[in-house]
């Protein structure tokens, strides 16, 4: 990286970045009252809440959201007439998942071959301090050119939409030019990218009944309906023979055109097992970031162990769909339903439950603030141009805070493909924290000169 004042200061700031992330690690964020206590998020909110005040944030506030979760917000005044920035990032996190899969304890921040591993570590608590780390940097280098809101998020990875309602309840609070979203990635480690697109997403809970209780299989098996088997049946309707999502009216054909995902490299990122086929058509940019992507979550049904030989009168499953941009998350919904009414075997009773929901992103790529982060960027990653790709992932706040201000938005991050976020092991490259927060703090520099008549 090449050194300037500012890169210099980050690198001062690192030991005191990783001591940090260890302390808000530490807490068992996860938005989850059945898996998680309610008090460990509202130790991380309030964590988030004191970093802010020590920066000197005013009005710093924890805000009780719609759907029972905190987010914390601040404002940080900055020179007269100069622009208004918005920095995002959340402190809630996925559940471990496998406890014994960690190689060092999920909530302990743990240095191993040159990554911090540790839950929310990248995704996204990283995000966070990256931010931190910016506006540290520039305070000791002449002072924060622009006035800075921050607002972390207590429920992002539970999809309950309680950010979002807030924000139109309260349209002036997170008002501002432009936005930082610190929860996207590079593509590649160490390959500076924007992401300018992101699929929507639905969480729909699908239960089918059949009868008034489970029945003896010996003596009904074979003429009694089993609402297990329907529902391997009506699951196994979303996708065609070659894995492709089979929603009826949804459209699957869309192309993405630009960077390009080549198969080897996916392959190795997700860890697929020799020999077996990835699923869809299509390049891998089309199917991750410009097509429908269904994925069935979990199925409520008595585990192999402990299983009884019965006919099953009732079974359930929690099905996501991603849906990409150009298609309404609304319509896609309308659409999913009919097709799971449509599917749904032996006039089986089908109830379906929408649990969350958020619309797809497409950011402006030829705006103002584009062009001041390709060259911030460009000076973090010692000349390497701005890469622009899509996620597959979803982050529904983008487009409530896109209609809401009509701001320019930027998607940057620490998620990039060796920090497996959502899976056991999430690690994150301390270098990449690094280059990030000085491409951040250089990025505030070039889009308040940007905004100078």
């Amino acid at each position: 990286m090449s050194q300037n004042p500012i890169a210099e200061t980050v690198a001062s700031l690192m030991p005191r970045a990783k001591a940090e992330l260890a302390e808000l690690v530490a807490f068992q964020s996860v938005a989850d009252w059945a898996q998680f206590p309610r008090s460990e998020s509202e130790g991380a909110a309030n964590w988030v809440a004191e970093a802010l005040r020590a920066e000197g944030f005013q009005d710093v506030a924890l805000l009780d959201t719609p759907d029972g979760t905190q987010s914390v917000y601040g404002f940080l005044p900055g020179p007269e007439g100069a622009p208004t920035v918005l920095l995002y990032a959340h402190y809630d996190v996925q559940p471990p998942l496998d406890d014994a899969a960690w190689i060092s304890p999920a909530f302990e921040l743990t240095e191993r071959d040159g990554r911090w591993y540790g839950r929310g570590a990248a995704d996204c608590k990283g995000g966070f301090i990256m931010h931190l780390l910016a506006l540290r940097a520039l305070k000791a280098n002449g002072g924060v050119p622009v006035s800075v809101k921050v607002i972390v998020e207590g429920s992002e990875e539970q999809g309950t939409g309680g950010l979002q309602q807030y924000a139109e309840a309260h349209p002036a609070l997170l008002a501002a030019d432009t936005i930082v979203i610190g929860d996207a990635g590079n593509f590649r480690l160490g390959l500076p990218t924007v992401t300018a697109t992101l699929r929507g997403m639905t969480l729909v809970k699908v239960r089918i009944d059949t009868l008034g209780g489970n029945l003896h299989s010996g003596m009904f098996g074979g003429a009694a309906p089993d609402a297990l088997a329907a529902l391997i049946r009506l699951l196994d309707s979303l996708r065609s023979e070659d894995g492709s999502t089979t929603v009826d009216g949804l459209a699957s054909d869309a192309v993405w055109e630009g960077l390009q995902y080549p198969e080897a490299d996916f392959r190795a990122d997700a860890k697929v097992l020799d020999g077996v086929e990835l699923i869809g058509e299509g390049t891998i940019a089309d199917r991750l970031w410009a097509r429908p992507a269904v994925t069935v979550l979990g199925i409520d049904c008595p585990p192999v162990v402990g299983a009884t030989p019965s006919v099953h009168a009732s079974a359930g499953a929690l099905i996501s769909l991603r849906v990409p941009p150009g298609v309404d998350t609304s319509e896609a919904i309308k659409l999913l339903e009919a097709h799971l009414t449509a599917h749904t075997p032996w006039k089986a009773k089908l109830e379906l439950e929408v649990v969350g929901q958020g619309q797809p992103f497409q950011a402006d790529t030829s705006s103002p603030a584009y062009a001041s982060m390709a060259a911030a960027l460009r000076e973090a990653y010692d000349g390497q141009e701005m890469q622009i790709s899509g996620m597959g992932g979803s982050i529904p706040l983008c487009n409530t805070l896109t209609s809401l201000y009509q701001a320019e938005m930027l998607l940057i991050g620490l998620s990039e493909p060796e920090a497996q976020i959502h899976a056991v092991n999430e690690s994150v490259s301390p270098e990449e924290l690094e280059r990030l927060s000085v491409a951040e703090a250089l990025f505030l520099v070039n889009y308040a000169a940007s905004k100078q008549v």
